[in-house]
Protein backbone atom coordinates (compact mmCIF):
# COMPACT_ATOMS: atom_id res chain seq x y z
CA UNK A 1 0.00 0.00 0.00
CA UNK A 2 2.86 2.34 1.01
CA UNK A 3 4.11 1.74 -2.75
CA UNK A 4 1.04 3.15 -4.19
CA UNK A 5 0.54 5.70 -2.30
CA UNK A 6 4.27 6.98 -3.03
CA UNK A 7 3.65 6.37 -6.80
CA UNK A 8 0.19 8.49 -6.42
CA UNK A 9 2.39 11.25 -4.85
CA UNK A 10 4.98 11.52 -7.95
CA UNK A 11 2.48 11.65 -10.46
CA UNK A 12 1.00 14.55 -8.51
CA UNK A 13 3.80 16.24 -7.79
CA UNK A 14 4.78 18.20 -11.11
CA UNK A 15 6.39 21.08 -9.93
CA UNK A 16 9.20 20.87 -12.13
CA UNK A 17 7.43 20.38 -15.24
CA UNK A 18 5.01 23.93 -14.33
CA UNK A 19 8.22 25.85 -13.68
CA UNK A 20 9.64 24.61 -16.98
CA UNK A 21 6.42 25.14 -18.75
CA UNK A 22 6.38 29.07 -17.91
CA UNK A 23 9.91 29.58 -18.47
CA UNK A 24 9.45 28.26 -21.96
CA UNK A 25 6.07 30.91 -22.36
CA UNK A 26 8.75 33.95 -20.84
CA UNK A 27 6.18 34.58 -17.83
CA UNK A 28 7.40 35.88 -14.30
CA UNK A 29 5.52 33.80 -11.65
CA UNK A 30 3.46 36.63 -10.86
CA UNK A 31 2.44 36.84 -14.14
CA UNK A 32 1.01 33.54 -14.10
CA UNK A 33 -0.55 33.36 -11.35
CA UNK A 34 -2.47 36.55 -12.46
CA UNK A 35 -3.93 34.38 -15.58
CA UNK A 36 -4.72 31.14 -13.51
CA UNK A 37 -6.25 33.52 -10.84
CA UNK A 38 -4.08 32.47 -8.59
CA UNK A 39 -1.20 33.84 -5.89
CA UNK A 40 2.03 34.07 -6.69
CA UNK A 41 3.12 32.56 -3.32
CA UNK A 42 0.93 29.47 -4.21
CA UNK A 43 2.10 29.00 -7.38
CA UNK A 44 5.99 29.40 -5.81
CA UNK A 45 4.52 26.35 -3.90
CA UNK A 46 3.48 24.32 -6.00
CA UNK A 47 6.57 24.66 -8.44
CA UNK A 48 8.67 23.86 -5.38
CA UNK A 49 6.27 20.76 -5.28
CA UNK A 50 5.26 21.30 -1.24
CA UNK A 51 1.87 21.88 -2.80
CA UNK A 52 0.43 18.60 -4.60
CA UNK A 53 -0.68 20.22 -8.37
CA UNK A 54 -4.77 19.65 -8.34
CA UNK A 55 -7.32 19.05 -10.45
CA UNK A 56 -8.75 22.58 -10.21
CA UNK A 57 -4.90 23.65 -10.85
CA UNK A 58 -4.79 21.56 -14.04
CA UNK A 59 -7.96 22.64 -15.31
CA UNK A 60 -7.08 26.38 -15.09
CA UNK A 61 -3.98 25.78 -16.61
CA UNK A 62 -5.98 23.78 -19.86
CA UNK A 63 -8.43 27.18 -19.83
CA UNK A 64 -5.26 29.88 -19.58
CA UNK A 65 -2.96 28.15 -21.52
CA UNK A 66 -2.92 26.20 -25.13
CA UNK A 67 -1.75 22.77 -23.48
CA UNK A 68 -2.47 19.36 -23.80
CA UNK A 69 -3.16 18.26 -19.98
CA UNK A 70 -1.71 15.03 -20.93
CA UNK A 71 1.55 15.55 -21.01
CA UNK A 72 1.46 16.96 -17.73
CA UNK A 73 0.21 13.58 -16.53
CA UNK A 74 3.01 11.75 -17.89
CA UNK A 75 5.33 10.33 -15.07
CA UNK A 76 8.86 11.82 -16.65
CA UNK A 77 10.11 11.16 -13.03
CA UNK A 78 9.43 7.48 -13.34
CA UNK A 79 11.16 7.77 -16.44
CA UNK A 80 14.36 9.61 -15.21
CA UNK A 81 14.64 7.52 -11.68
CA UNK A 82 14.27 4.39 -13.74
CA UNK A 83 17.26 5.55 -15.70
CA UNK A 84 19.01 6.66 -12.76
CA UNK A 85 18.86 3.56 -10.84
CA UNK A 86 20.60 1.70 -14.02
CA UNK A 87 23.85 4.11 -14.12
CA UNK A 88 23.58 3.71 -9.95
CA UNK A 89 23.54 0.41 -10.31
CA UNK A 90 26.75 0.20 -12.48
CA UNK A 91 29.74 -1.81 -10.38
CA UNK A 92 31.37 1.44 -10.91
CA UNK A 93 29.69 2.15 -7.99
CA UNK A 94 29.96 -0.58 -5.83
CA UNK A 95 31.83 0.75 -3.18
CA UNK A 96 30.28 3.80 -2.63
CA UNK A 97 26.33 2.97 -3.36
CA UNK A 98 23.65 5.61 -3.41
CA UNK A 99 20.88 5.74 -1.59
CA UNK A 100 17.22 5.14 -3.56
CA UNK A 101 15.85 8.37 -2.19
CA UNK A 102 18.43 10.19 -3.36
CA UNK A 103 18.05 9.22 -6.63
CA UNK A 104 14.24 9.89 -6.30
CA UNK A 105 15.36 13.21 -5.45
CA UNK A 106 17.45 14.00 -8.16
CA UNK A 107 14.58 12.53 -10.95
CA UNK A 108 12.40 14.97 -9.27
CA UNK A 109 13.86 17.99 -7.65
CA UNK A 110 16.46 18.16 -10.62
CA UNK A 111 15.54 16.99 -13.88
CA UNK A 112 17.89 18.49 -15.83
CA UNK A 113 20.75 17.25 -13.90
CA UNK A 114 19.38 13.89 -14.05
CA UNK A 115 19.32 13.88 -17.94
CA UNK A 116 23.13 15.30 -17.90
CA UNK A 117 24.17 12.11 -15.30
CA UNK A 118 22.31 9.87 -17.90
CA UNK A 119 24.22 11.38 -21.17
CA UNK A 120 27.86 11.31 -19.16
CA UNK A 121 26.96 7.67 -18.05
CA UNK A 122 25.83 6.97 -22.13
CA UNK A 123 29.30 8.89 -22.84
CA UNK A 124 31.36 6.34 -20.26
CA UNK A 125 29.84 3.29 -21.54
CA UNK A 126 30.76 3.95 -24.65
CA UNK A 127 34.20 4.63 -24.38
CA UNK A 128 34.25 1.76 -22.09
CA UNK A 129 33.22 -0.15 -24.89
CA UNK A 130 35.78 1.52 -27.22
CA UNK A 131 38.72 0.56 -25.16
CA UNK A 132 37.45 -2.88 -24.60
CA UNK A 133 37.60 -3.22 -28.90
CA UNK A 134 40.41 -2.00 -28.85
CA UNK A 135 42.50 -4.32 -26.34
CA UNK A 136 40.73 -7.22 -28.32
CA UNK A 137 41.37 -6.14 -31.56
CA UNK A 138 45.58 -5.24 -29.97
CA UNK A 139 45.80 -8.87 -28.62
CA UNK A 140 44.85 -10.14 -31.77
CA UNK A 141 46.73 -8.02 -33.83
CA UNK A 142 43.85 -7.06 -35.91
CA UNK A 143 43.87 -3.67 -36.91
CA UNK A 144 41.55 -1.15 -35.35
CA UNK A 145 38.18 -0.38 -37.48
CA UNK A 146 34.70 0.00 -36.49
CA UNK A 147 35.42 1.61 -33.04
CA UNK A 148 32.34 4.02 -31.87
CA UNK A 149 30.21 2.27 -34.62
CA UNK A 150 26.58 2.06 -35.31
CA UNK A 151 25.81 0.81 -32.11
CA UNK A 152 25.68 4.44 -30.99
CA UNK A 153 23.83 6.30 -33.70
CA UNK A 154 21.24 3.68 -33.17
CA UNK A 155 21.14 4.50 -29.53
CA UNK A 156 21.11 8.15 -30.29
CA UNK A 157 18.60 7.93 -32.61
CA UNK A 158 16.07 5.72 -30.27
CA UNK A 159 16.13 8.49 -27.83
CA UNK A 160 14.89 10.90 -30.02
CA UNK A 161 12.38 8.84 -30.84
CA UNK A 162 11.79 8.19 -27.35
CA UNK A 163 11.61 11.80 -26.66
CA UNK A 164 8.93 12.64 -28.91
CA UNK A 165 7.40 9.50 -27.76
CA UNK A 166 7.20 8.05 -31.39
CA UNK A 167 4.48 10.87 -32.46
CA UNK A 168 5.59 13.77 -35.85
CA UNK A 169 2.83 15.42 -36.33
CA UNK A 170 4.13 17.37 -39.50
CA UNK A 171 5.04 13.32 -40.69
CA UNK A 172 1.05 12.27 -40.28
CA UNK A 173 -0.31 15.66 -41.88
CA UNK A 174 2.41 14.81 -44.83
CA UNK A 175 1.30 11.32 -45.12
CA UNK A 176 -2.51 12.34 -45.19
CA UNK A 177 -1.56 15.20 -47.95
CA UNK A 178 0.12 12.40 -49.85
CA UNK A 179 -3.50 10.18 -50.14
CA UNK A 180 -4.85 13.08 -51.38
CA UNK A 181 -2.26 13.97 -53.78
CA UNK A 182 -1.63 10.55 -55.11
CA UNK A 183 -5.18 9.82 -55.01
CA UNK A 184 -4.23 6.29 -53.31
CA UNK A 185 -6.80 3.47 -52.81
CA UNK A 186 -7.14 1.76 -49.71
CA UNK A 187 -7.05 -1.41 -51.66
CA UNK A 188 -3.81 -1.38 -53.62
CA UNK A 189 -1.63 0.80 -52.24
CA UNK A 190 1.47 -0.54 -53.62
CA UNK A 191 0.17 0.09 -57.48
CA UNK A 192 -1.61 3.92 -56.70
CA UNK A 193 2.32 4.79 -55.10
CA UNK A 194 3.73 3.29 -58.35
CA UNK A 195 1.61 5.67 -60.72
CA UNK A 196 2.16 8.56 -58.58
CA UNK A 197 6.52 7.79 -58.77
CA UNK A 198 5.67 7.62 -62.17
CA UNK A 199 2.85 10.04 -63.28
CA UNK A 200 4.00 13.01 -60.69
CA UNK A 201 7.90 12.37 -60.80
CA UNK A 202 9.16 10.36 -63.63
CA UNK A 203 9.99 7.45 -61.44
CA UNK A 204 9.87 3.81 -62.99
CA UNK A 205 9.28 0.71 -59.95
CA UNK A 206 10.48 -2.58 -60.96
CA UNK A 207 10.67 -5.55 -59.28
CA UNK A 208 13.56 -7.40 -59.89
CA UNK A 209 14.77 -11.53 -59.14
CA UNK A 210 16.48 -12.76 -56.55
CA UNK A 211 19.18 -13.57 -59.13
CA UNK A 212 19.35 -9.89 -59.91
CA UNK A 213 19.35 -8.25 -56.59
CA UNK A 214 20.38 -11.58 -54.51
CA UNK A 215 21.98 -9.24 -51.08
CA UNK A 216 19.52 -5.94 -51.83
CA UNK A 217 15.79 -5.92 -50.90
CA UNK A 218 15.88 -2.30 -52.26
CA UNK A 219 17.89 0.17 -54.38
CA UNK A 220 17.12 3.48 -56.20
CA UNK A 221 18.94 3.69 -59.65
CA UNK A 222 19.54 7.68 -59.26
CA UNK A 223 20.96 7.70 -63.60
CA UNK A 224 17.80 5.72 -64.91
CA UNK A 225 15.37 6.94 -62.67
CA UNK A 226 14.31 3.74 -60.78
CA UNK A 227 12.95 2.12 -58.10
CA UNK A 228 14.35 -1.11 -57.76
CA UNK A 229 12.74 -3.80 -55.27
CA UNK A 230 13.62 -7.34 -55.22
CA UNK A 231 10.86 -10.73 -55.65
CA UNK A 232 11.76 -11.80 -52.47
CA UNK A 233 9.62 -9.17 -50.67
CA UNK A 234 6.26 -10.08 -49.19
CA UNK A 235 3.30 -7.85 -50.48
CA UNK A 236 3.48 -5.98 -47.29
CA UNK A 237 7.29 -5.78 -47.41
CA UNK A 238 7.23 -4.20 -50.85
CA UNK A 239 4.90 -2.00 -50.70
CA UNK A 240 6.69 -0.23 -47.25
CA UNK A 241 9.58 -0.11 -49.30
CA UNK A 242 8.30 1.54 -51.83
CA UNK A 243 6.59 4.43 -49.33
CA UNK A 244 10.43 4.54 -48.14
CA UNK A 245 11.66 5.22 -51.05
CA UNK A 246 8.86 7.63 -52.02
CA UNK A 247 9.28 9.35 -48.94
CA UNK A 248 13.44 9.71 -49.14
CA UNK A 249 12.68 11.02 -52.83
CA UNK A 250 9.76 13.17 -52.51
CA UNK A 251 9.74 14.40 -48.63
CA UNK A 252 13.58 14.96 -48.24
CA UNK A 253 12.93 18.78 -46.87
CA UNK A 254 10.77 17.68 -44.25
CA UNK A 255 12.77 14.96 -43.24
CA UNK A 256 15.82 17.11 -43.27
CA UNK A 257 14.34 19.66 -40.95
CA UNK A 258 13.83 16.62 -38.42
CA UNK A 259 16.91 15.48 -38.49
CA UNK A 260 18.18 18.94 -37.98
CA UNK A 261 16.07 19.67 -34.89
CA UNK A 262 17.29 16.28 -33.02
CA UNK A 263 20.62 17.63 -33.12
CA UNK A 264 22.62 14.46 -33.60
CA UNK A 265 26.28 14.40 -33.28
CA UNK A 266 27.19 12.22 -36.12
CA UNK A 267 26.45 12.26 -40.14
CA UNK A 268 26.28 8.22 -39.58
CA UNK A 269 23.19 9.30 -36.75
CA UNK A 270 21.62 11.71 -38.78
CA UNK A 271 21.41 9.58 -41.90
CA UNK A 272 20.04 6.72 -39.78
CA UNK A 273 17.36 9.30 -38.40
CA UNK A 274 16.55 10.37 -41.61
CA UNK A 275 15.78 6.88 -42.64
CA UNK A 276 13.90 6.01 -39.86
CA UNK A 277 11.65 8.99 -40.12
CA UNK A 278 11.53 7.56 -44.00
CA UNK A 279 9.97 4.53 -42.12
CA UNK A 280 7.55 6.41 -39.87
CA UNK A 281 6.26 8.69 -43.17
CA UNK A 282 6.12 4.70 -44.81
CA UNK A 283 3.59 3.47 -42.18
CA UNK A 284 1.28 6.66 -42.31
CA UNK A 285 0.90 6.50 -45.36
CA UNK A 286 0.34 2.38 -45.32
CA UNK A 287 -1.82 3.12 -42.34
CA UNK A 288 -2.97 6.32 -42.63
CA UNK A 289 -3.84 8.02 -38.75
CA UNK A 290 -7.52 8.17 -38.52
CA UNK A 291 -8.76 5.34 -40.46
CA UNK A 292 -5.94 3.09 -38.80
CA UNK A 293 -7.32 4.38 -35.37
CA UNK A 294 -10.80 4.10 -35.86
CA UNK A 295 -10.00 0.57 -37.04
CA UNK A 296 -8.03 -0.10 -34.28
CA UNK A 297 -10.86 0.71 -31.67
CA UNK A 298 -13.40 -0.55 -33.59
CA UNK A 299 -11.61 -3.94 -33.69
CA UNK A 300 -10.58 -3.71 -29.79
CA UNK A 301 -6.74 -3.43 -31.42
CA UNK A 302 -6.65 -7.53 -32.76
CA UNK A 303 -3.11 -6.80 -34.49
CA UNK A 304 -4.27 -9.44 -36.88
CA UNK A 305 -7.00 -8.08 -38.49
CA UNK A 306 -5.60 -5.01 -38.33
CA UNK A 307 -2.45 -6.95 -40.61
CA UNK A 308 -5.36 -8.03 -43.57
CA UNK A 309 -7.01 -4.60 -43.83
CA UNK A 310 -3.97 -2.41 -44.08
CA UNK A 311 -1.68 -4.99 -46.22
CA UNK A 312 0.80 -4.66 -43.76
CA UNK A 313 2.67 -6.63 -41.37
CA UNK A 314 2.94 -8.15 -37.86
CA UNK A 315 5.72 -5.31 -36.87
CA UNK A 316 4.43 -2.74 -39.12
CA UNK A 317 1.35 -2.70 -37.08
CA UNK A 318 3.02 -3.24 -33.88
CA UNK A 319 4.99 -0.05 -34.85
CA UNK A 320 2.12 1.95 -36.01
CA UNK A 321 0.45 1.17 -32.46
CA UNK A 322 3.02 3.25 -30.68
CA UNK A 323 2.49 5.97 -32.65
CA UNK A 324 -1.02 7.00 -32.37
CA UNK A 325 -0.61 9.52 -30.04
CA UNK A 326 -2.41 12.88 -31.64
CA UNK A 327 -3.97 15.59 -29.51
CA UNK A 328 -7.60 14.64 -28.82
CA UNK A 329 -7.37 11.81 -30.79
CA UNK A 330 -4.62 9.11 -28.77
CA UNK A 331 -4.87 5.46 -28.81
CA UNK A 332 -3.68 3.61 -26.11
CA UNK A 333 0.08 4.21 -25.33
CA UNK A 334 1.78 1.08 -26.20
CA UNK A 335 5.44 0.07 -25.43
CA UNK A 336 7.13 -2.11 -27.97
CA UNK A 337 10.14 -3.97 -28.02
CA UNK A 338 11.61 -6.45 -30.56
CA UNK A 339 14.47 -9.14 -29.78
CA UNK A 340 16.62 -12.04 -31.11
CA UNK A 341 16.38 -15.49 -29.95
CA UNK A 342 19.38 -14.57 -27.72
CA UNK A 343 17.78 -11.53 -26.28
CA UNK A 344 19.32 -9.25 -28.07
CA UNK A 345 17.43 -5.71 -28.00
CA UNK A 346 17.11 -4.30 -31.80
CA UNK A 347 14.20 -1.70 -31.01
CA UNK A 348 12.38 -0.61 -28.14
CA UNK A 349 10.37 2.36 -27.90
CA UNK A 350 9.05 2.68 -23.14
CA UNK A 351 5.39 3.91 -23.16
CA UNK A 352 2.18 3.40 -21.12
CA UNK A 353 4.44 4.24 -18.14
CA UNK A 354 6.82 0.95 -18.77
CA UNK A 355 10.41 1.81 -18.81
CA UNK A 356 13.14 0.01 -20.48
CA UNK A 357 16.68 -0.20 -19.14
CA UNK A 358 19.11 2.14 -21.14
CA UNK A 359 21.69 -0.12 -20.91
CA UNK A 360 21.68 -4.01 -21.51
CA UNK A 361 18.98 -6.47 -21.59
CA UNK A 362 15.52 -7.37 -20.50
CA UNK A 363 13.90 -9.75 -17.70
CA UNK A 364 14.15 -13.34 -18.83
CA UNK A 365 10.43 -13.50 -17.30
CA UNK A 366 9.32 -11.57 -19.39
CA UNK A 367 7.05 -13.66 -22.08
CA UNK A 368 8.79 -12.15 -25.07
CA UNK A 369 11.66 -14.26 -24.58
CA UNK A 370 9.10 -17.38 -24.70
CA UNK A 371 7.87 -16.48 -27.77
CA UNK A 372 10.46 -18.54 -29.68
CA UNK A 373 8.97 -21.46 -28.42
CA UNK A 374 5.83 -21.38 -30.38
CA UNK A 375 6.73 -19.42 -33.27
CA UNK A 376 3.56 -17.47 -35.05
CA UNK A 377 1.11 -17.77 -32.03
CA UNK A 378 0.59 -14.77 -29.81
CA UNK A 379 1.38 -15.36 -26.13
CA UNK A 380 -0.34 -12.99 -23.40
CA UNK A 381 0.99 -11.90 -19.79
CA UNK A 382 -0.05 -10.11 -16.93
CA UNK A 383 3.31 -8.67 -15.51
CA UNK A 384 4.10 -6.96 -12.02
CA UNK A 385 6.86 -4.42 -11.71
CA UNK A 386 8.47 -4.18 -8.20
CA UNK A 387 7.10 -1.03 -7.84
CA UNK A 388 3.69 -2.62 -7.84
CA UNK A 389 2.93 -1.21 -11.42
CA UNK A 390 1.32 -4.12 -13.83
CA UNK A 391 1.34 -4.32 -17.45
CA UNK A 392 -0.71 -6.88 -20.11
CA UNK A 393 1.96 -7.85 -22.62
CA UNK A 394 1.26 -9.69 -25.99
CA UNK A 395 4.50 -11.12 -27.56
CA UNK A 396 4.77 -13.08 -30.79
CA UNK A 397 7.42 -13.93 -33.28
CA UNK A 398 7.78 -11.92 -36.27
CA UNK A 399 6.60 -12.84 -40.14
CA UNK A 400 9.33 -14.32 -41.92
CA UNK A 401 12.02 -12.37 -43.18
CA UNK A 402 12.68 -12.92 -46.95
CA UNK A 403 15.88 -14.97 -47.90
CA UNK A 404 16.51 -17.99 -50.04
CA UNK A 405 15.59 -21.69 -49.06
CA UNK A 406 18.88 -22.86 -47.90
CA UNK A 407 19.68 -19.38 -46.11
CA UNK A 408 18.50 -19.58 -42.12
CA UNK A 409 16.27 -15.75 -41.96
CA UNK A 410 17.49 -14.06 -39.01
CA UNK A 411 14.47 -14.88 -35.82
CA UNK A 412 13.12 -11.91 -33.73
CA UNK A 413 9.97 -11.63 -31.73
CA UNK A 414 7.81 -8.74 -30.70
CA UNK A 415 6.72 -7.47 -27.43
CA UNK A 416 3.64 -5.22 -26.97
CA UNK A 417 1.94 -3.79 -24.05
CA UNK A 418 -0.07 -1.31 -21.94
CA UNK A 419 -0.84 -0.25 -18.22
CA UNK A 420 -3.36 -3.00 -17.16
CA UNK A 421 -5.49 -0.06 -16.94
CA UNK A 422 -5.92 -0.03 -21.06
CA UNK A 423 -5.67 -3.71 -21.34
CA UNK A 424 -9.50 -3.66 -21.24
CA UNK A 425 -9.79 -2.51 -24.57
CA UNK A 426 -7.67 -4.88 -26.46
CA UNK A 427 -9.15 -8.42 -27.29
CA UNK A 428 -6.40 -10.38 -26.36
CA UNK A 429 -7.23 -9.59 -22.30
CA UNK A 430 -10.69 -11.53 -22.63
CA UNK A 431 -11.33 -13.65 -20.15
CA UNK A 432 -8.52 -12.47 -17.92
CA UNK A 433 -8.95 -11.29 -14.49
CA UNK A 434 -6.53 -8.08 -14.87
CA UNK A 435 -7.35 -7.06 -10.92
CA UNK A 436 -5.95 -10.63 -10.00
CA UNK A 437 -2.57 -9.02 -8.50
CA UNK A 438 -1.54 -12.78 -7.63
CA UNK A 439 -1.98 -13.84 -11.87
CA UNK A 440 0.98 -11.36 -12.58
CA UNK A 441 4.36 -12.34 -13.18
CA UNK A 442 6.43 -10.25 -11.16
CA UNK A 443 9.17 -9.11 -13.78
CA UNK A 444 11.82 -6.20 -13.40
CA UNK A 445 13.45 -3.94 -15.81
CA UNK A 446 16.78 -5.96 -15.72
CA UNK A 447 18.66 -7.77 -12.62
CA UNK A 448 20.66 -4.60 -11.63
CA UNK A 449 17.96 -1.90 -10.85
CA UNK A 450 15.51 -5.18 -10.08
CA UNK A 451 15.10 -5.73 -5.96
CA UNK A 452 13.05 -9.01 -6.23
CA UNK A 453 16.15 -11.09 -4.23
CA UNK A 454 14.39 -14.51 -4.61
CA UNK A 455 13.91 -14.44 -8.29
CA UNK A 456 15.87 -17.43 -9.64
CA UNK A 457 16.30 -16.24 -12.95
CA UNK A 458 19.01 -13.21 -11.17
CA UNK A 459 22.63 -12.78 -13.04
CA UNK A 460 23.67 -9.66 -11.35
CA UNK A 461 23.04 -8.36 -7.78
CA UNK A 462 20.89 -5.19 -7.10
CA UNK A 463 21.57 -1.73 -6.60
CA UNK A 464 22.71 -1.17 -3.05
CA UNK A 465 23.53 -4.90 -2.38
CA UNK A 466 26.42 -7.09 -2.28
CA UNK A 467 27.01 -10.92 -3.22
CA UNK A 468 27.00 -13.64 0.09
CA UNK A 469 28.35 -16.64 -0.25
CA UNK A 470 27.74 -19.22 2.17
CA UNK A 471 29.71 -22.16 0.48
CA UNK A 472 27.86 -24.65 3.07
CA UNK A 473 24.48 -23.73 1.95
CA UNK A 474 22.82 -23.91 -1.71
CA UNK A 475 19.66 -22.70 -2.31
CA UNK A 476 16.77 -22.74 -5.07
CA UNK A 477 18.08 -18.93 -6.20
CA UNK A 478 21.60 -18.77 -7.53
CA UNK A 479 22.55 -15.68 -5.31
CA UNK A 480 22.55 -14.60 -2.08
CA UNK A 481 22.47 -10.71 -1.25
CA UNK A 482 22.98 -8.10 1.87
CA UNK A 483 22.48 -4.88 1.66
CA UNK A 484 26.23 -3.18 0.81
Amino acid sequence: MATTDRSVERKVLLGHKIRRFREDLGLKQSEMAEQLEISPSYLNLVEHNRRPVTVQFLFRLGQAFDVDLKDFAEDDDARLYAGLREVFGDPLFGDRPVRDADIRAVAEAGPTAAEAVLALYKAYRELREDSQILAEQVASRDTPQGIGGQVFPVEEVREYLQAQSNHFPEIEACAEELWIEAGLDPTDVFRGLGAYLREVHGLEVRVLPVDVMPETTRRFDFHRRRVLLSELLSPAARCFQLAVQVALNTQRDLLDRHVERAELSSPEAERLCRLTLANYLAGCVMMPYGRFLDAARTLRYDIEILQRRFGASFEQVCHRLTSLGRHGARGVPFFFIRVDNAGNVSKRLSGGGFHFARFGGTCPRWIVHDAFRMPGQIRTQLAAMPDGSRYFTIARTVDPIETRTWEQPPQYAIGLGCDVRDAGQLVYADGLDLGNERAATPIGVACRVCERLDCRQRAHPPLNYRLKIDENVRRTTPFTFAPA
